[in-house]
């Protein structure tokens, strides 16, 4: 959980000398008497007012707590709205995000600091005191300024009293650091789970579900720790160019570097990437690589190949992909069908879009919600018109109204995310175990319908955003299991195929699992199932 960062305002006067503490009778630290003063200034003097930066963090946690918001969506909006700079936006959205993936592990802190259970706090009391450890522990912040602007805050935006309550609180968190509280925590603590769970702040569910994944995807339970730490580490933003479309030049200009995993890919430096002129008008994108590698995965697999011909001939030898400008000259596109079922928001159907019009194919793009298939929209209007054309309706009916009737179908259903806990830190807070129950029928029901939409000989890619066996082999085992028609295609050699590397080692019994610790993408699962003709 560690982060970095400073921020302007970062002054204070130092921590009080407070008295000692006080216990009741289970044992937990009372917050009154001397703790009440946390510097050495007169009340007068003490910050009253909230720094911009931190009421963003405390707007964002208030929206995913109260409103079950995305951070993702309302930060941007934020950061926007208090008019941020570039150094108080990545302030913001370290502290944000920090404080939202290190919940688990600052409540465990903060259970031992605070007299009452957390759950009798006020949930803005709560999210500001999470604020606050988050600065404490795991930012280059000094321990004053943290108190004193979180306090600050505290008094602008939730009371006077409330704030008493958290400067307490936080002198006493500051009394360690995290390896410090870590150590404390698990002093007694013999479960290699539970002490996985609290030291990479992870539901325990979620630590089991991941060492499942690793064993059943080929790799050793022993990377877990590595997986874990990868969760916690700040995502580098990813872009892609739309082939034929787009241009990497501006980015590159403004300090992206060249992504080394994908072609016409870049790591941003970091910033309000709407300033970039690509990104407002759509050619340009932010898309992790995971995405982008199996989205084009999906437009390499040559459909003339000789079923069980083996995993050398998988591959397109013009799959289309270059990002130049220049259309691809593989005809084995041109008049091709493409099918993305479950399209929105519209990421992955983007890039489709413009490498099917490179290829002479046409994209139908499928979402269910009117109001997402509004985004789909928006993202595929950079990519030329006649290459595509969007949907709303249930993609469960597709294979029945349109049997037969596509060459190429993504299928990238919906999940519990798990393979993106870097990017949507709430998320590992709000899935729980029922979720995997509830939405195994739907993946099933979706991946039929791509089967039964799909011409023979076609291909359909099956993904998801998440790498546990009950939402990837187990689904697409189901599948093969109840047709004669189907093959299983080497997933991992057309991964390759489409890498820079031409060696992502991902691939596992035909299927590819890519991972956050190994290839620092998001951990997106990849069969590519081929109907028999």
């Amino acid at each position: 959980m560690s982060g970095s960062g400073t921020n302007g305002n970062s002054r204070g006067s130092g921590q009080g000398a407070g008295g000692g503490s006080r216990r009741n009778a289970q044992g937990r630290e009372r917050n009154r008497g001397p703790q009440r003063g946390f510097t050495e200034s007169a009340p007068s003097q003490r910050t009253r007012r909230a720094d911009p930066a931190r009421l963003v963090a405390f707007e964002v946690l208030r929206a995913v707590a109260a409103e079950d918001a995305y951070a993702n969506l309302v930060l941007p909006a934020r950061i926007r709205h208090h008019g941020l700079d570039k150094r108080d936006a990545g302030f913001a959205t370290e502290l944000s995000y920090g404080a939202l993936r290190g919940q688990g592990t600052y409540d465990a802190i903060l259970a031992r600091c605070v007299d009452r259970p957390l759950e009798e706090l006020d949930p803005a009391i709560l999210d500001a005191l999470r604020i606050g450890v988050h600065q404490l522990l795991a930012m280059r912040v000094p321990a004053h300024a943290a108190l004193d602007q979180t306090v600050g805050l505290a008094r602008a935006v939730i009371g006077a009293g409330p704030s008493a309550l958290i400067n307490a609180v936080l002198r006493k968190v500051s009394a360690r650091t995290l390896d410090e509280w870590l150590d404390l925590l698990l002093s007694t603590e013999t479960d290699a789970t539970t002490i996985a769970s609290i030291r990479y702040a992870h539901p325990e569910w979620i630590v089991r579900a991941l060492r499942q994944s690793l064993v059943a995807h080929g790799r050793a339970v022993s990377e877990i720790d590595a997986l874990l730490e990868a969760d916690n580490a700040a995502p580098v933003v990813n872009l892609v160019a739309l082939p034929g479309v787009g241009s990497l030049d501006e980015a590159l200009e403004g300090g992206a570097t060249p992504g080394e995993l994908v072609e016409g890919s870049a790591l941003s430096s970091g910033g309000d990437l709407g300033r970039l002129a690509s990104v407002r008008d759509g050619s340009t994108r932010v898309q992790d690589v995971g995405s982008q590698l199996v989205a084009r995965a999906m437009a390499a697999v040559d459909l003339g190949t000789t079923p069980g011909a083996g995993p050398d001939n998988n591959i397109s030898a013009d799959p289309g992909t270059n990002s130049g400008g220049e259309a691809g000259t593989d005809s084995g596109g041109a008049g091709e069908r493409w099918l993305d079922l479950c399209a929105g928001p519209g990421g992955k159907a983007a890039l489709l879009g413009a490498l099917a019009r490179q290829r002479g194919a046409h994209l139908l793009a499928n979402e269910s919600a009117p109001h997402r298939a509004k985004l789909v929209r928006q993202a595929l209007s950079a990519v030329p018109r006649e290459a595509w054309e969007v949907r709303t309706g249930d993609g469960r009916d597709i294979g029945a109204e349109q049997p037969e009737s596509f060459d190429r179908v993504l299928v990238d259903v919906p999940c519990t995310g798990l393979g993106a806990l870097r990017r949507r830190p709430e998320s590992r807070w709000r899935r729980t175990p029922k979720d995997l129950v509830d939405l195994g029928p739907l993946q099933r029901q979706l991946l039929n319908s791509a089967i039964d939409a799909v011409k023979p000989g076609g291909v359909v890619a099956y993904v998801t955003c998440s790498p546990h066996p009950a939402e990837t082999t187990a689904v697409v085992s189901d599948a093969l299991r109840k047709r004669e028609d189907l093959e299983l295609l080497d997933a991992g050699a057309v991964l390759d195929g489409v890498s820079l590397t031409g060696h992502l080692e991902a691939g596992h019994e035909l299927t590819a699992q890519l991972w956050p610790h190994v290839h620092q993408t998001d951990a997106m699962f990849l069969a590519l199932i081929r109907k028999l003709a």
